[in-house]
C-alpha cells in the first residue's frame, strides 16, 4: 500500500535522489527522478498516498505542490533545522535522501516543515522583487557616479535618488562626463521603471489585496511594505497569536540558556528578509525626525535614549517587531489603527 512509504527526496538543480521505506523501515529502492513535472509525475504515480520529505530550497515550492496534485502527504523540512543533515563528514545526496526519509517516518516534527506560499502569492511576490532588484542597482549606480567624481577632487550635491540624474548630471566634470553618461541615462531608465512598478504595485492592492488599505494607516507604512507583509503571511489565520509574528520573521533574539545562564544573543534573521528589511525602514522612518508621536515611536525612543552600543540599532529593530504584530492584529481584527492604542492591542495579540 502506498499510503505506508515514505519517500526522502534530495532535491538538485536537474536531477533528484530519492530513497523509499516501507511501513517498518525497510529500504525499497534508491531512484533518480529528472528535475523535471512530467518525470517527477511518471515516478511518484507508482506512490500516490504515500509520505515525502523534502528539504526547502529553489525548487520545493512548485515540487511540493506537484507532489500534493499527485496525491502525496509532503513535509518540507526547514535547513536551518537539519543540522544532522548537512553538517556530516561524509555527506552524499543519498545520504541526505536517506536521512530524510528515516526522520519522516519516525518523528515529522523533527523536519520543523515549513509552509510554502500559494502560486499566485508565489508570483505577486515576483513584482516586489522585481522593484527591489532595479531600486539596488540604480543605487550601486548613483554610488559609483558620485565616487568617480569624488575621486577627483569634485562633488556632486545632495539630492534625492529619483532626482539624481537631472540634478546632478551638469556638475559632472567635463572629462569625466563621456564615461558615466550611460550611468546617468541607465539610473534615468531604472527610475522610470521602478514608478512604473510602484503604479502596478498601487493597483494591485486597491483591486486584489484591500487589506493592505488597513495596514497603511500606520504611519511609515506604504503600499510596498503593506502588500509584502500580506503576500508572505498569506493567511493571518496561521498565526493563533500576533505576538507570534516576531519570531517568524525573524526579529527576536536568539536564546541560550543552560543551567543558571540564559544569554540573549542576536536576532535570528529568520523568515523572510526583503520583509524584515522593509519592516526595519518602516521602524527608522517612525523614529527619524518625521516621524508623528505615536506609541510605537515612544517605546523605540525609550529604548534609544538608554544609551550603550548600538541602542539605535536595537530601537530600530524592537520597533520593527512591535510593527509585524501591530500590522497583523489590524488585518486579522479589522479596526481602525490608533496611534495612541496603549495596552488595547498587546492584550489581544
Amino acid at each position: 500500500m502506498s499510503d505506508t512509504i515514505t519517500v526522502g527526496m534530495d532535491l538538485g538543480d536537474k536531477s533528484h535522489i530519492t530513497v523509499c521505506f516501507d511501513s517498518q523501515g525497510n529500504e525499497l529502492e534508491v531512484g533518480k527522478v529528472t528535475n523535471t513535472k512530467a518525470a517527477i509525475r511518471k515516478y511518484f504515480s507508482r506512490f500516490k498516498g504515500s509520505t515525502v520529505a523534502i528539504e526547502a530550497g529553489t525548487h520545493s515550492p512548485w515540487i511540493s505542490r506537484l507532489l500534493e496534485q499527485i496525491g502525496c502527504r509532503v513535509f518540507v523540512g526547514n535547513p536551518r533545522k537539519l543540522r544532522f543533515i548537512w553538517d556530516s563528514q561524509d555527506k552524499s545526496d543519498e545520504r541526505d535522501a536517506r536521512m530524510l526519509g528515516m526522520v519522516c517516518r519516525l518523528e515529522p516534527r523533527l523536519l520543523h516543515s515549513l509552509h510554502h506560499r500559494g502560486p499566485q502569492a508565489q508570483a505577486d511576490l515576483v513584482l516586489l522583487k522585481s522593484r527591489d532588484l532595479l531600486v539596488k542597482s540604480r543605487t550601486k549606480l548613483v554610488n559609483h557616479a558620485r565616487g568617480v567624481v569624488k575621486a577627483n577632487g569634485e562633488r556632486l550635491p545632495s539630492c534625492s535618488t529619483d532626482s539624481f540624474a537631472k540634478r546632478c548630471a551638469a556638475h559632472v566634470p567635463a572629462d569625466l562626463w563621456p564615461a558615466l553618461e550611460s550611468i546617468f541615462d541607465a539610473i534615468a531608465q531604472l527610475g522610470e521603471q521602478i514608478h512604473q512598478l510602484d503604479a502596478k504595485i498601487g493597483r494591485m492592492c486597491r483591486q486584489q489585496y484591500p487589506e493592505t488599505a488597513r495596514l497603511q494607516q500606520v504611519a511609515g507604512v506604504g503600499p510596498v511594505t503593506a502588500l509584502c507583509f500580506v503576500l508572505t503571511l498569506e493567511d493571518p489565520g496561521r498565526f493563533d497569536k500576533s505576538r507570534q509574528v516576531g519570531p517568524f520573521l525573524g526579529l527576536t533574539p536568539r536564546r541560550d540558556q543552560s543551567g543558571g545562564t540564559d544569554k540573549q544573543l542576536r536576532i535570528t534573521k529568520a523568515g523572510n528578509r526583503y520583509l524584515r528589511s522593509l519592516l526595519v525602514g518602516c521602524a527608522h522612518y517612525i523614529l527619524g525626525p518625521f516621524g508623528p508621536d505615536c506609541d510605537l515611536r515612544r517605546h523605540g525612543l525609550s529604548i534609544a535614549t538608554r544609551g550603550g552600543k548600538n541602542a539605535k540599532k536595537r530601537a530600530a529593530v524592537a520597533v520593527a517587531r512591535k510593527l509585524a504584530v501591530l500590522l497583523h492584529r489590524l488585518w486579522i481584527s479589522e479596526q481602525a489603527y490608533q496611534p495612541h492604542y496603549g495596552k488595547r492591542y498587546q492584550e489581544a495579540a
